[in-house]
């Protein structure tokens, strides 16, 4: 009898080791899988989140180089750097903000208690700008162009704008 037993205690040490087995190497090749496939995920995210980057910035001064083009032609005596250009540019256009009765390119008349501000400018390329306005109730978009003189002013003239509904 105690043979027996010993015999069965082996028998059921012997299984709960091949389980242990089974299990421990399944649960690595299942982690190992896992992990694979999650990185093949944050690599497709990453490179979707890069296109849609791109695509955003298709319409941008500072990856359109037949406008930085523009600015530095190859026979010209001054260039302009375009680092530079797209701060100086938007500073310009917000310094009109300071407008008492808002910023006069926005071409909207002062619907409320609050003028018309410029919060946020793109410059799509070497002539136009894009700007989100509001004044706090209404919001609205605006369609620029905009020049650089020889003595280093911007001069603008707005070509659209539009409000929002509520």
């Amino acid at each position: 009898m105690k043979k027996s037993l010993q015999l069965y205690l082996f028998i059921l040490v012997l299984l709960l080791n091949v389980f242990t087995y089974m299990y421990f190497s399944k649960e690595l090749t299942f982690e190992h899988n896992r992990y694979a496939n999650a990185e093949k995920k944050w690599k497709y995210n990453l490179n979707s989140a890069n296109n849609n980057l791109a695509d955003a910035n298709y319409f941008s001064l500072a990856k359109n180089e037949n406008a930085q083009n523009y600015f530095n032609p190859d026979n010209a005596t001054k260039t302009i750097q375009i680092e530079k250009l797209i701060p100086f540019v938007t500073e310009k256009l917000m310094d009109f903000n300071a407008n008492p009765k808002g910023n006069p390119y926005i071409s909207q008349d002062q619907i409320g208690a609050n003028k018309f501000i410029i919060n946020k400018v793109r410059i799509l390329n070497h002539r136009w700008i894009i700007a989100d306005f509001s004044d706090g109730e209404y919001w609205g978009e605006v369609l620029l162009k905009y020049f650089v003189n020889d003595n280093e002013t911007v001069s603008f003239e707005t070509i659209q704008s539009l409000i929002y509904q509520k």
